[in-house]
């Protein structure tokens, strides 16, 4: 290609001005698909693409539910690169005015910047609004990967500086999109989550089977005391998911929202949108007892991965988390022969059931030089840190060291 052809960066507020056709060809051309809202959703597992997350229906049922844009904090800046008339890369950009939804934070970078006079807000996130789990964020055309790179970061760097912003983020990137944003210059930034790996079980007892005697034991233990709750627990996606059973996971999203972040990110009606655009994307775990839903666990179903997200309840039963979660998850995934699970944010315990410490990556680009100099400081130090701890859990995970003998 031609260097010095010249892309043009748009910026838009909404996402139908870039339109469904031209924003899934960047962010999820693998799926092969042309399928729009309008059309209802995508029902075939070879028209799946790498995640839901970053799909035209996904990001438009935050949009359209009010999930994000104004009052929200999450206001939509999406960029597109444009190269003689053809859109080749997006990125999902928004302006935010606070530090809300994100899972990787930069509290204590904002409390010192203004500490020290500055104006830390607003500032520029590339991300997927309240989705902690590791894709691309810069949405680049085949054949057009480092151009389209490039000129989305800058493009991203060019709007902040223009518009006299402090910061710009790029959380939960791809490892391959850290390497890029580290070679213009961006800040790189580790954290750890737990993710468990399908070593190609056939069943949920080989898996057991690779786990230590103690570890499995207690695992066996946690399904019959979960299982024993008094109901049934189901596993629906696609048309199995019905209106009522969104009625009921709304009250357990509610309740879990309101104590860990005082408000829910999602509006009820992006729990209507998902139904009509995104069910064939979604796998919700319900149990049900006398008649009426108690707890559930919504997970989102990529091509190989199974993206844990929201769990609830209205009845507390003993070990009913740890069976909607992860072991419902762990079946499902063996079943249709996926690669992984990922558990989403924090979350130590998930450890001890078989889910282990993965790096996730992120960019950050300060205008400040000084503040810039200070925290790409923090991010050496912090990067070792991380680096050590997951040595360490992964060191105390479940599985066994040597072949001790089986004692069940």
């Amino acid at each position: 290609m031609d260097s010095e052809t010249q892309i043009e960066i748009r910026v838009a507020d909404r996402i139908s001005q870039i339109g469904q056709p031209d924003w899934d060809a960047c962010a999820c051309p693998e799926s092969g698909s042309e399928l729009g809202p309008e059309l209802g959703p995508q029902t075939t597992d070879s028209g799946r693409p790498f995640d839901p997350f970053t799909t035209y229906r996904f990001l438009s049922a935050l949009e359209d539910s009010g999930s994000t844009g104004p009052g929200t904090g999450w206001s939509p800046r999406y960029l597109s690169a444009h190269l003689g008339g053809e859109v080749i890369a997006v990125a999902p950009l928004y302006a935010k005015s606070h530090s809300q939804g994100e899972y990787i934070f930069d509290y204590s970078w904002a409390h010192a910047y203004e500490n020290a006079g500055g104006r830390y807000y607003p500032k520029l996130q590339i991300a997927v609004p309240f989705t902690p789990v590791t894709g691309r964020r810069l949405l680049v055309k085949p054949g057009f990967e480092e151009t389209g790179q490039a000129a989305l970061i800058q493009g991203a760097v060019q709007l902040a500086a223009n518009n006299e912003i402090s910061s710009l983020h790029l959380t939960f990137c791809t490892e391959e999109e850290a390497r890029a944003g580290q070679q213009m210059g961006l800040l790189h930034r580790t954290t750890q989550q737990f993710h468990w790996e399908n070593a190609a079980y056939p069943d949920f007892d080989a898996f057991l089977a690779s786990l230590s005697s103690r570890k499995r034991k207690n695992i066996r233990k946690e399904r019959a005391t979960a299982q024993a709750f008094g109901g049934t627990i189901e596993a629906l996606t696609g048309d199995a998911i019905q209106p009522h059973h969104w009625d009921a996971f709304w009250q357990f999203y509610q309740d879990t929202g309101a104590r860990k972040w005082g408000t829910p990110y999602l509006t009820r009606a992006f729990f209507d949108i998902a139904h009509e655009t995104l069910r064939d994307d979604v796998l919700l775990v319900m149990a049900n007892r006398e008649g009426r839903a108690v707890a559930g666990a919504l997970n989102f179903i990529g091509r190989d991965t199974l993206f844990g997200r929201y769990w609830g309840c209205t009845e507390h039963h003993p070990c009913l988390h740890f069976e909607l979660c992860y072991y419902q998850a762990i079946d499902y995934t063996i079943a249709h022969g996926l690669k992984r699970i990922e558990a989403g944010a924090q979350g130590e315990h998930k450890l001890a059931r078989g889910y282990l410490p993965n790096t996730c990556h992120a960019l950050h680009w300060i205008a400040d030089p000084g503040f810039a100099h200070a925290v790409e400081q923090f991010l050496t130090e912090e990067r070792a840190a991380i680096a050590e701890e997951i040595e360490i859990l992964t060191d105390y995970g479940p599985f066994r060291k040597t072949q001790e003998e089986d004692h069940d």
